[in-house]
C-alpha cells in the first residue's frame, strides 16, 4: 500500500501553548492578589478592583484561560499524531484560537466592570455566553473533521475523553445559559431558586469535571506514556475509567446541596453517586501511575516525569476527598468553609497546573526542535510548584477545621461561643500563609517563562512537520480475540452518540422532576416579589459580587438557626433569579439579615458599607463608598420588571410604568432614616438601594412563621 506524506500543523499548537503560558501567569497574579486582598483589606483598590469584582476574574482566568488554552494546545498537538493527519481546517484552527483569546478578553474587562450573571463558574454576560457557543462549535467541528479523515483505524483512549468532553461542555454551557437578556449586555436567569441552584451546581461540578478532568486525562493518556517510553497499564482498566467516569460524573452536582433547601431526593442521589466516583477516577490514577511500571528509575532524572507524577498523585488525592466530602457528615463540618478552596486548589494547581506545565516542557523542545534550555531550571519550577502547593493547602485544610469547629461550638450555658467576626479574625495568619504558598508557586511559573523563552530562542520552529503514513483501509479485517470495544473504537460518531446518551441520563433524572413536579417547590403565600428599589439592589449586590463571600442558606443545624434564624425553605426563592445561597462563608449568612436578632438599622448598614471595619473591628470585608456617589439606574426599572413577569414573577401588567415611583418613594423612606439617623444622603444612590434589599432579607419567611 502506497503511504501518503502530509504535514502536521505546529503553529496551532505554539500558538496556544504560548497563551497557555501568558494567561496562566495572568490567572496566578490575579489569584495571589485576590488572595493578599484578604490578608490586606486596603489592597481593594477602587469598586474595579474589588474582591468580589476580581475573584471571578480569577477562577475564569485560570479554569478557562490557563487550563482551557492547555488542553487545546495538548489536543491539538496530540490528535494530529493519534489520526496521523492533519487538523481538518487551518482556517478553523485559527478561528478557534483568536475567537478564544477574543473571549477571554472580553470576560478580563466586563468582569471588573461589574457585568456577571452572579453564577459561580458562569459568571460572564450572555453575549460572552453567545461567543462561546460559537467557537465551542468550531472546535468540535474541526476536531471531528481530523478524525473522520484519520489514517489510524482506532479511536486511541485520549480521543475518547476528548470527545466526551467536546459533547458534555455543550450539553453544561447551553443548559447553563438559559437566560432573558434584559438589555444588551444584562440578563436575568431562566431558573430561579432551587432549580437555578440545581443547574449552577449540575453546571458547576461537571465543568470541574469535563473541562478541568476529562480533557486532562487524555492529556494524561497520550504524554504520560509518551515521556515514560512505556504503553499505557491496561486497555481494559481505560474502558471501565472512561465509560464509568463520564455516566458517574453528571449525577454529582447535588452534593453541593447538601442540607440546603434541595429535595432530599435528589440530594441523596447526589451523595451516593459522587461516592462511587472514587472507583473510575481510582482507576484512572491506578492506569497512569502504573503506566511508570519498570521506569521509576526515570523519574529521578526525568523533570517532565516528576511534573506528571505529582499531577496524577494530586488527581488521585483531590478525587478521593471529593467524594468524602460528598458525605453529609462530613459536608456539614467541610461546607462554607476554607476546606473547600484547599480541595480546589489540590485540584486546580496540583492536576491541571503540574500536567500542564510537564506538557509544555516535553513539547516545546519538541516543535522547535532544540533541546530544553535548561533542566536545572525546570526542577526548581517543579520543587517551588510542589512547595506552593503545599504552602497553599496545608494552611487552608487547617483554616477549614478550625471554622467549623468555631462556629458550632456553645458555652456550657447553650450560648454560642463566638462571634463570627472572632472567627474571621482568626483566620488572619492562614491566609498570609495561603498568599505565601500561591506567590510560590507564581515564582515557579515565572522560571518556566524564562525556560522556555530561551528554549524557543535556540530552536527553530516546525510549523509544518513532515509526516507518512499509509491510507485508511475501506475494508476492516477483524483481528481473532479483538476486544468487543474495538468496534466503537471505529465508529467515531457511534461514540459520540453512545458519550452523549450517557451523560444525559443522569441530568435528564435530576433535573426534569425538579422543574415539573411542584411539590419539590412547595408554594409559600407570603413570600412575595421584589420591589423596585428591592430588585435593584439585589442587583448591585450580585454586580459587587457580594455572593462570592456570603451565603443565603441556612442550614437546618442548631448551630445555625441559633445564629441566623429560621431554617431556609424551598419555596422562600421562587422569585430569585439568579439564586445566591453562595458556596463559602467569609462573611456571615445574610438569609436572615433583616429580621429578628440580625436586623440593624438602616444607619448601621450605611456605615458599614461605607467602612465595614469602622462597624466591625477586625473585619477584611472591602468599603463600598461609591455607593454613596452612584445614581441608581432607573432607567432599566422598567425593562427589569418586564423580564422578571416573563420568567413568571406576578407583577402586574402595566406594573412597570409606575415601577419607579414606589422605587422612588420607598427610597425617600430610607432617606428620612437616614436623616434622624445624621446622615445626609439623597435617595437616589446605589446604597439606598442595597439597604433596602438587604433589610429586605428574610422578612417573607418570617412573616409565614408567624
Amino acid at each position: 500500500m502506497q503511504v501518503e506524506k502530509f504535514y502536521y500543523d505546529n503553529r496551532i499548537v505554539k500558538n496556544f501553548a504560548y497563551a497557555t503560558i501568558l494567561w496562566g501567569v495572568v490567572g496566578m497574579l490575579a489569584g495571589v492578589w485576590v488572595a493578599l486582598q484578604l490578608v490586606f483589606p486596603s489592597l481593594n483598590i477602587t469598586q474595579y478592583g474589588s474582591f468580589g469584582r476580581l475573584r471571578p476574574l480569577h477562577t475564569n482566568a485560570v479554569i478557562f484561560a490557563f487550563v482551557g488554552n492547555g488542553l487545546f494546545m495538548g489536543v491539538y498537538y496530540s490528535l494530529q499524531r493519534l489520526c496521523k493527519a492533519r487538523m481538518f481546517s487551518d482556517k478553523l484552527s485559527n478561528i478557534h484560537f483568536w475567537g478564544w483569546q477574543l473571549i477571554i478578553v472580553a470576560a478580563a474587562i466586563t468582569l471588573p466592570l461589574g457585568l456577571s450573571q452572579g453564577a459561580e463558574y458562569a459568571e460572564l454576560i450572555w453575549p460572552i455566553d453567545l461567543a462561546i457557543t460559537v467557537i465551542w462549535v468550531i472546535f468540535g467541528w474541526n476536531m471531528f473533521g481530523t478524525i473522520i479523515k484519520r489514517r489510524e483505524k482506532h479511536l486511541y483512549v485520549a480521543i475518547w475523553f476528548y470527545i466526551a468532553t467536546f459533547v458534555t461542555v455543550a450539553v453544561l454551557h447551553l443548559v447553563r445559559s438559559g437566560e432573558l437578556p434584559y438589555s444588551w449586555l444584562k440578563s436575568y436567569s431562566f431558573y430561579s431558586g432551587v432549580q437555578d441552584a440545581l443547574v449552577q451546581w449540575w453546571y458547576g461540578h461537571n465543568a470541574v469535571a469535563f473541562f478541568l478532568t476529562t480533557p486532562y486525562l487524555g492529556l494524561m493518556y497520550y504524554f504520560m506514556p509518551k515521556a515514560a517510553n512505556r504503553p499505557v497499564y491496561s486497555y481494559r482498566l481505560s474502558i471501565i475509567h472512561f465509560w464509568a467516569l463520564i455516566f458517574l460524573y453528571i449525577w454529582a452536582g447535588p452534593h453541593h446541596l447538601l442540607y440546603t433547601a434541595l429535595p432530599n431526593w435528589a440530594q441523596s442521589l447526589g451523595v451516593v453517586f459522587s461516592f462511587m466516583l472514587i472507583f473510575p477516577s481510582w482507576g484512572g490514577m491506578i492506569n497512569g501511575l502504573l503506566t511508570l511500571r519498570g521506569a521509576w528509575d526515570k523519574v529521578r532524572d526525568d523533570v517532565i516525569l516528576k511534573f506528571f507524577v505529582v499531577a496524577v498523585t494530586c488527581y488521585g488525592m483531590a478525587t478521593f476527598e471529593g467524594p468524602m466530602l460528598s458525605l453529609k457528615s462530613v459536608s456539614a463540618v467541610a461546607h462554607y468553609t476554607d476546606w473547600i478552596i484547599a480541595h480546589v486548589h489540590v485540584g486546580a494547581l496540583g492536576w491541571n497546573g503540574m500536567l500542564t506545565f510537564g506538557v509544555i516542557y516535553w513539547l516545546i523542545p519538541r516543535i522547535f526542535k532544540t533541546d530544553l534550555y535548561s533542566k536545572k531550571l525546570a526542577n526548581q519550577h517543579f520543587w517551588l510548584g510542589t512547595l506552593g502547593i503545599m504552602f497553599y493547602a496545608i494552611p487552608m485544610y487547617w483554616a477549614g477545621f478550625m471554622q467549623s469547629s468555631m462556629w458550632k461550638q456553645f458555652t456550657d450555658a447553650g450560648q454560642l461561643k463566638y462571634s463570627f467576626l472572632e472567627t474571621s479574625v482568626q483566620m488572619a495568619p492562614f491566609y498570609a500563609m495561603r498568599s505565601i504558598g500561591g506567590l510560590i508557586y507564581l515564582i515557579g511559573a515565572c522560571f518556566m517563562v524564562y525556560n522556555i523563552y530561551k528554549t524557543v530562542k535556540s530552536g527553530q520552529l516546525v510549523a509544518d512537520e513532515a509526516a507518512e503514513a499509509a491510507p485508511l483501509q475501506k475494508e476492516y479485517v477483524k483481528h481473532e480475540g479483538e476486544h468487543w470495544h474495538c468496534w466503537i473504537e471505529r465508529k467515531p460518531v457511534q461514540f459520540m452518540i453512545a458519550s452523549l446518551v450517557v451523560i444525559l441520563i443522569g441530568g435528564i433524572i435530576e433535573l426534569v422532576p425538579t422543574f415539573l413536579v411542584k411539590s419539590n417547590v412547595p408554594t409559600i403565600s407570603s413570600v412575595k416579589p421584589y420591589t423596585p428599589l428591592e430588585l435593584q439592589g439585589r442587583d448591585i449586590y450580585i454586580r459587587e459580587g457580594c455572593y462570592v463571600c456570603h451565603s443565603q442558606m441556612i442550614r437546618p443545624f442548631r448551630s445555625e438557626t441559633e445564629r441566623y434564624g429560621e431554617y431556609s425553605k424551598a419555596g422562600e426563592f421562587v422569585y430569585d433569579h439568579p439564586f445566591q445561597w453562595g458556596s463559602k462563608r467569609t462573611g456571615p449568612d445574610l438569609a436572615r439579615e433583616g429580621v429578628g436578632n440580625l436586623k440593624k438599622s438602616d444607619g448601621w448598614h450605611f456605615r458599614h458599607f461605607r467602612e465595614p471595619a469602622s462597624i466591625s473591628s477586625g473585619s477584611i470585608m472591602p468599603g463600598y463608598p461609591f455607593l454613596i456617589e452612584q445614581n441608581i439606574d432607573t432607567g432599566s426599572t422598567a425593562a427589569k420588571i418586564n423580564a422578571m413577569r416573563t420568567l413568571g414573577v406576578p407583577y402586574e401588567i402595566g406594573y412597570e410604568n409606575n415601577a419607579n415611583k414606589e422605587l422612588l418613594a420607598q427610597a425617600n423612606g430610607i432617606r428620612i432614616n437616614l436623616k434622624i439617623d445624621g446622615i445626609q444622603v439623597p435617595a437616589d444612590k446605589e446604597i439606598i438601594a442595597l439597604i433596602a434589599y438587604v433589610q429586605r432579607l428574610g422578612k417573607d419567611i418570617t412573616n409565614q412563621s408567624k
